[in-house]
């Protein structure tokens, strides 16, 4: 089933909806009981199970030098809300306008009249409106009246701890891979296009797949062991084991500027503007500044010894 994505100002339902509301970062456990609930529930009624989610988050808008790392880009986010079947998205676009809808209108005319929602499921610490200051109370008081049914969903617990966006981006900065794990469900992933480099790796015998990500502020940096999907022409469906850099490559530049390099082993085809989804699997090191190219060769084949010694243990 195609998943329809909606992102106009303002939505004029053709259909009564199932709803549910949130950032939706990472997509991890917490979020994916959401949405195998909405699913149920919007299939037991005959309704399209929707998701309504926010560009930029609310916190990068407000203070964009304070909000947290992004775990996912939208259009990954997008990707994985598609694999877990929800018919359609409605990406609000979140500026000073949306900023300021009291709660009151945000229930009777985006939720009611706008989208028509029917049943609605929200999070145990969901709050909406204008300074966050509608709350589940007002939510459930005025939801009759509005023609929709309201849920609330507890949170999922893992190991006496709530799952969330925050405990995800906790694990990764601290390099747990099993944490994030077990928080997703999954590996943790970055997917994005290859572009053209300065062919550095290639000269130093290590050629790389470079990927540049849009968000400079990073959720993880350092160097460590992937499994890439995407890159075998071949066999498109081939996971194929590396060794990635994730950061601002100090020795080489100056820039500052981040980016995901991958190399994968005994691999030689020419992969230019294909998408890849990289896996981390485990960190080997933090980034260094070396004092010269050959120091940093020799670390980059302990870097990729370290990798193959991973991959023969697991």
């Amino acid at each position: 089933m195609l998943m329809h994505t909606w992102r106009r100002k303002s939505i004029c339902a053709k259909k009564p909806i199932a709803l549910t509301i949130g950032n939706f970062d990472g997509v991890h456990l917490g979020h994916q009981a959401m949405l195998n609930r909405l699913r149920n529930v919007a299939y037991q009624r005959d309704l399209p199970a929707c998701v309504m989610t926010f560009e930029p988050h609310p916190r990068e808008f407000f203070a964009p030098d304070q909000a947290p790392a992004r775990l996912t880009s939208l259009r990954r986010k997008l990707e994985l809300l598609a694999q877990s079947r929800i018919d359609c998205v409605h990406v609000c676009r979140f500026n000073y306008d949306f900023a300021r809808i009291s709660p009151e209108e945000f229930i009777q005319r985006i939720l009611n009249k706008e989208l028509s929602v029917r049943w609605l499921l929200v999070g145990d610490d969901f709050r909406f409106g204008a300074r966050r200051s509608g709350d589940l109370a007002m939510l459930q008081a005025l939801s009759t009246e509005n023609g929709f049914e309201v849920e609330i969903m507890p949170s999922v617990i893992i190991d006496e701890h709530r799952v969330s966006s925050t405990a995800t981006r906790r694990a990764l900065a601290h390099g747990n891979f099993d944490a994030v794990k077990q928080l997703l469900g999954k590996p943790y992933s970055i997917t994005g296009r290859v572009v053209d480099g300065d062919k550095l790796g290639k000269q130093i015998g290590f050629p790389t797949a470079n990927i540049p990500l849009r968000h400079h502020c990073l959720p993880l940096s350092g160097i460590f062991v992937v499994a890439v999907h995407g890159a075998s022409a071949s066999s498109p469906t081939a996971v194929l084991p590396g060794v990635a850099s994730l950061g601002v490559r100090p020795t080489v530049h100056d820039n500052g500027q981040p980016i995901l390099e991958v190399h994968l082993f005994d691999f030689n085809q020419n992969i230019y503007g294909r998408r890849l989804q990289v896996d981390f699997l485990h960190k080997l090191r933090n980034e260094e500044k070396y004092a010269d190219l050959d120091t940093l060769v020799e670390q980059i084949k302990k870097d990729v010894a370290q990798a193959k010694d991973f991959f023969l243990m697991t």
